[in-house]
């Protein structure tokens, strides 16, 4: 017997560990949320999870404008926030806030 070929049997596990390793690894596409909001304005919000960074949302408005906002520190929820604009949720609500003014919005609509 050769001793510098490892036995089937290790040779078989390596190669599930690093299938399993792989398939984990895989990234997924995130998925929208859609917002509704009081004052009419409606929305996707695409959120991406920290990494070594902080995380961002970016919010695509119908029929207008996209912008990606890099997460802030939060006590309570998720805050989204860049100069004059703000998007706080929590649960299947948030606050969105564009140059000063108000409105709150809920997911799903």
């Amino acid at each position: 017997m050769n001793r510098s070929t490892p036995p089937l049997g290790q040779t078989l596990l390596t190669a599930l560990f690093l299938v399993g390793a792989a398939h984990g690894a895989v990234a997924q596409d995130p998925k929208p949320a859609h917002y509704s909001c009081a004052d009419g304005t409606k929305l996707q919000a695409i959120f991406s999870p920290p990494s070594t960074s902080m995380g961002s949302v970016k919010l695509v408005y119908a029929g207008s404008s996209t912008e990606t906002l890099p997460q802030a520190i939060s006590a309570d929820g998720g805050r989204y926030r860049q100069r004059n604009v703000e998007f706080w949720i929590k649960g299947n609500e948030a606050t969105l806030t564009r140059a000063g003014k108000s409105t709150t919005c809920r997911a799903g609509g």
